[in-house]
């Protein structure tokens, strides 16, 4: 029997995990044990472990490491209350794989631990870029820690080879949060809005701004400008998901809670919708607006165009659905004035997604049963004419 131990920290990453767990669950030879930690066990982002309780999974092992902090200081001591958490944690589970996605700084913390521990990692959804946050540091890195990786489209599967990854333990086996759409079940719109307690009446747009990390936009002054050209669409309501737990997020969400409680018909803000709710809410809304990645991976699946704003996601492979703009009230307004006119013309209906077409999880399984006790692993070089040309004059 394998132990896999599957790490989640976030609302939005257990979503993406969510049938890959199911089917390690599932699969003769491996054991699933989950090991959760960050914004899930935090009253301030909704403990949404408890979702996952209630979703029947038996979590293994809880490792608290988010501060009271909204600063990049606080960010850098919960990497390493991780370390130290992760490391007991790690051991105690006796990890034969742990299987990390994306690019967050627990990811980080729990993925740098292992390798440590000599436990070989999967990676899921490297070689992306998202030039506005350090997370997409952290990613890269996180690759380098990683024996396995299961990636999201082609381009970055190439991109993954480039940083000296072996081809044969580079997969693109697609985005994970598609598999929802085959295998998930969505709410009606009238059982979604006695869920969430709020009554759909009219067309609506679903907002997620979380703040940029790395670049120069100020989340304060883009998180006002945004809820202000909001306004400006008296015949739409909002449904607004709170930030991560980055530094700056809690800064906005006085701002967000405010807003909502001035136009309690026109407006609800949310810690976390959970999957089904999220998933129900993406099908039915006339936009995403923000700068989440779920706007960009999942959305065009849908059909649903993205209202994509500021630097965050910069980089990142995107359908035609995705329109960006700057972090203007009159540049977010005018741009979903722009993609509400097309969407009712029916342009986004059949969009192409690169990301796949949602059977990631039984490509997943299939690299967890190829990986090797060794963790050993030789740098691939690139062949000479397709290297980059590097260096400067000095």
């Amino acid at each position: 029997m394998k132990n896999i131990t599957v790490f989640t920290g976030t609302r939005a990453e257990y979503g993406l995990l969510y049938w890959l767990m199911k089917d390690i669950d599932a699969t003769n030879g491996l054991n699933l044990q989950l090991l959760v930690s960050g914004a899930h066990l935090s009253p301030e982002f909704g403990c949404t472990y408890k979702k996952i309780e209630e979703d029947g999974f038996d979590i293994n092992e809880k490792v608290e490491i988010v501060l009271s902090s909204d600063t990049a200081v606080g960010v850098a001591k919960s990497v390493g209350l991780g370390v130290l958490g992760f490391a007991d944690a790690i051991s105690r589970l006796k990890s034969d794989v742990l299987v990390v996605l994306g690019d967050r700084f627990e990811a980080l913390a729990v993925a740098q631990t292992a390798m440590l521990l000599r436990v070989p990692i999967l990676h899921l959804h490297g070689g992306e870029v998202t030039e506005g946050a350090y997370d997409d540091s952290i990613r890269h890195a996180i690759t380098k820690l990683s024996y396995f990786h299961g990636v999201s489209t082609e381009e970055h599967r190439k991109r993954v080879i480039q940083l000296g990854e072996s081809p044969e333990r580079v997969w693109n086996v697609g985005a994970m949060g598609l598999d929802y759409l085959k295998r998930g079940t969505f709410m009606t719109l009238s059982e979604l809005s006695r869920s969430i307690g709020f009554e759909l009446g009219l067309p609506f747009f679903l907002v997620t701004y979380h703040p940029v990390t790395l670049a120069k936009e100020d989340a304060v002054s883009t998180i006002m400008a945004l809820l202000g050209a909001l306004d400006e669409f008296v015949g739409y309501q909002v449904i607004i998901t709170y930030p991560n737990a980055d530094d700056g997020g809690r800064k906005i969400i006085p701002f967000i809670e405010d807003y909502v409680r001035k136009r309690k018909t026109k407006a609800l803000a949310v810690p976390s919708l959970g999957m089904e709710r999220y998933y129900s809410t993406l099908k039915y809304c006339r936009a995403v607006i923000g700068n989440s990645s779920s706007g960009i991976i999942e959305a065009p699946a849908f059909g649903t165009p993205t209202v994509n704003i500021g630097e965050r996601q910069k980089g990142r492979v995107a359908a035609d659905s995705v329109i960006s703009c700057g972090v203007g009230q009159i540049d977010i307004s005018m741009t979903i004035s722009n993609v509400v006119a097309r969407a009712e013309k029916g342009e986004f209906r059949n969009v192409y997604n690169p990301y796949g077409c949602g059977n990631a999880s039984e490509k997943v399984i299939e690299m967890i049963k190829k990986i090797p006790g060794s963790m050993l692993k030789p740098f691939h070089d690139l062949p000479e004419a397709a290297r980059p040309v590097t260096g400067v004059d000095l």
